[in-house]
């Protein structure tokens, strides 16, 4: 009578433990990323060396390193953890033909919501699920296709790839009825006196400001809202002065909802496509970027070529 078939498996944890480190490079990053104790991870690790009789990691100063067996494990696990995500998150997802893409909350809403159909069109009829996010996805869980965030310093891992989609001009703007009750204002030292209206901290003005040739920056005062476009909304209410880049400002600049009140030529970072590395030919993905360019070229504000005066 025939053996039925057993797959020959160390622990899941442990698997899960060892993969991270390898991925993450110190055994803390990896309990970070895992919610438990370095102590947990180390102990994993040490059990899965035992289960499987490899040595997978060696001393190396006052960390851990791979072994030359244990890198090549490190990176066969990726793939096999990355193919059970894969198919996870065409469940979650609900179709295994939808294109997961995580979008920043403002640029999702102000600027994407209107133009689904149209994606799904140029996609040729693929469904899109768009989630609107305030800080980067997890793409391990494999449950995102795509990200389109708003980046000043980058860094992305091995597994993931980022394209440049637009270095946007950043504007300082306000409500029209705001701007009427400031008619001097015209340089960037100006602003310092004004309402300013921040997301998490003032660190997004003070960069700005040194950007723009402020010298002697005050400690700057006013609202954090966390959010930009919660920044943009209040400023569209009468409430202060908000940042914003001049893709997401170029319709309500348009229909004069908003005014830019200190012109200068600010950038201080961009917006990046994301995608898994080994996705990044799909065409799927390739159409998406291939959109995303063709759109923002059409969202564009005309370009600043003369400084604050």
């Amino acid at each position: 009578m025939p053996q039925p078939f057993r797959r020959r498996l160390p622990p899941l944890l442990a698997l899960r433990a060892f993969e991270t480190f390898g991925r993450t490079g110190t055994v803390r990053a990896a309990a970070d990323e895992l919610a438990v104790s370095h102590t947990v991870v180390s102990r994993h690790i040490q059990n899965l060396e035992s289960a499987i009789g490899v040595k997978l990691v060696q001393k190396s100063g006052r960390g851990l390193s791979l072994t030359r067996e244990g890198k090549r494990y490190a990176g066969q696990l990726s793939r096999a953890l990355d193919l059970i995500a894969s198919a996870t998150g065409e469940l979650w997802g609900g179709s295994s033909d939808a294109l997961h893409i995580c979008c920043m909350a403002g640029l999702a809403s102000r600027r994407l919501l209107a133009r689904l159909p149209e994606i799904e069109r140029f996609l040729g009829g693929r469904e899109i699920i768009l989630q609107p996010i305030s800080a980067r996805p997890d793409f391990s869980q494999g449950e995102v296709d795509a990200e389109i965030n708003y980046l000043e310093y980058p860094n992305f891992p091995p597994d993931l790839r980022g394209e440049i989609v637009y270095r946007p001009r950043i504007l300082s703007v306000a409500s029209p009825a705001f701007s009427e009750v400031h008619p001097h204002l015209r340089t960037a030292d100006d602003l310092v006196k004004l309402p300013l209206l921040h997301e998490r901290s003032t660190r997004q003005w003070e960069n700005w400001l040194e950007h723009a040739g402020v010298v002697n920056i005050p400690p700057l005062k006013g609202p954090k809202l966390w959010h930009g476009h919660l920044a943009v909304e209040a400023a569209r209410l009468g409430q202060g002065v908000a940042l914003v880049s001049d893709l997401m400002a170029g319709e309500m600049l348009a229909t004069g909802e908003l005014t830019e009140v200190c012109r200068a030529d600010v950038r201080l970072g961009a917006y990046y496509f994301i995608a898994p590395a080994r996705r990044w030919n799909d065409p799927a993905i390739m159409a998406l970027r291939d959109w995303l360019h063709g759109f923002v070229q059409q969202c564009i504000v005309e370009p600043l070529v003369t400084p604050s005066q």
